[in-house]
């Protein structure tokens, strides 16, 4: 069997001086790699120009509110399990500004101070964009490839994680083997409906994710009136809901035209009840 797993980055430490004398190769553009061999494995060090970029600014992010919010809270007078709580918020809502951050609240006057870790920012922005990759494929396969399967690994996490978070489609127990394939089925398809919507809306609007359309049109609601007779009859009216101005634009520029409501159905007359009735046993 063969495999390729992402590792934690921490493994970096214990290859680092190893890596650093090994030259890059360029897997493809904007993306360079190292191979490093140990024993029966193959460690891929992976460093992609577009992902340093996003997380510098999203490390910058996360610091720069964390400071800003230690900033506030030092010239508070608080008790000291109250400031404890609010700092404690604090890196909770910025982990990763966290990690950068040495903080310390005086048992006394209930003081609280910080400082830069600056050990730890230098490491985090060496490591910014690069991942650590290890596998048994160890002969035969080009950077550029091991790349790629790396890119399908990536893409096979992202299906699983928008079909248990965008559709909320979750594992089922069947007991039997056709009611597992039609769920697989009914899965399957969802997934290339969530697909097909994606690429849809990044020529109609690619800010808006398929996640936010399909949260508009859950409005969209199926509603069963019941109207009494006075026959004893009952006349059902099933109508969806009439989307708001929001959603009707979204349908137009999708191109998207909802059903005609369905016409009207009326129950048939209920039996009189036999009240002088015996029954045997």
């Amino acid at each position: 069997m063969q495999y390729l797993v992402g590792t934690p980055r921490g493994r970096l430490s214990q290859y680092e001086q190893k890596l650093t004398q090994l030259p890059w190769q360029v897997a493809r553009e904007g993306v360079s790699v190292k191979l490093l061999a140990e024993g029966p494995e193959l460690y891929v060090l992976a460093e992609s120009k577009d992902r340093v970029s996003k997380e510098r600014a999203m490390r910058r992010r996360q610091l720069k509110g964390l400071w800003e919010r230690l900033k506030k809270l030092q010239p508070m007078k608080l008790q000291r399990d109250e400031l404890l709580k609010k700092l404690g918020a604090a890196l909770h809502d910025y982990p990763a500004g966290a990690r950068l951050v040495a903080t310390a609240v005086s048992p006394g006057k209930a003081a609280l101070t910080f400082t830069l870790r600056k050990d730890k920012l230098r490491q985090a922005r060496k490591r910014e964009g690069r991942y650590l990759l290890r596998t048994n494929i160890t002969g035969g396969r080009t950077a550029e490839e091991l790349w790629q399967f790396y890119i399908q690994l990536t893409e096979v996490e992202a299906a699983f994680k928008n079909l248990k978070d965008n559709l909320a489609l979750r594992p089922i127990h069947h007991q039997l083997e056709h009611r597992i394939e039609a769920h697989i089925f009914i899965s399957f398809l969802a997934y290339c409906l969530h697909v097909t919507l994606r690429r849809r809306l990044r020529a109609l609007a690619p800010g808006l994710t398929s996640r936010a359309v399909l949260e508009k049109f859950a409005t969209i609601q199926m509603l069963d009136v019941q109207l009494p007779t006075t026959d004893d009859r009952t006349v059902i009216l099933s109508r969806y809901t009439q989307p708001e101005p929001d959603v009707q634009l979204l349908l137009q520029e999708l191109k998207l035209e909802l059903p005609a409501q369905p016409p009207p159905k009326i129950t048939a007359p209920k039996p009189p009840s036999d009240q002088g009735s015996v029954v045997k046993t």
